[in-house]
């Protein structure tokens, strides 16, 4: 269960749009948390990596540690 508190404005435009669709203004809260999630969830681990980067490797660097080099 979630309860979120929205602006006037957009709590009116949401409840237009349920209006005009006969939709219900869930269905559009849960499509918009829905559609952007995803999104949000791969720019905070992006934030993440940058505060505290991983070592990188170069390709022939890579090999020679795996001992890969042919």
């Amino acid at each position: 269960m979630l309860t979120i508190r929205l602006p006037v404005e957009i709590e009116r435009r949401l409840a237009e749009l349920a209006r005009k669709t006969g939709r219900t203004k869930t269905f559009y809260a849960r499509e918009a948390i829905l559609t952007h999630i995803e999104d949000l969830e791969d720019r905070y681990l992006a934030e993440e990596r940058l505060a505290a980067p991983a070592r990188r490797w170069s390709h022939k660097a890579l090999e020679a540690e795996l001992d890969l080099e042919r």
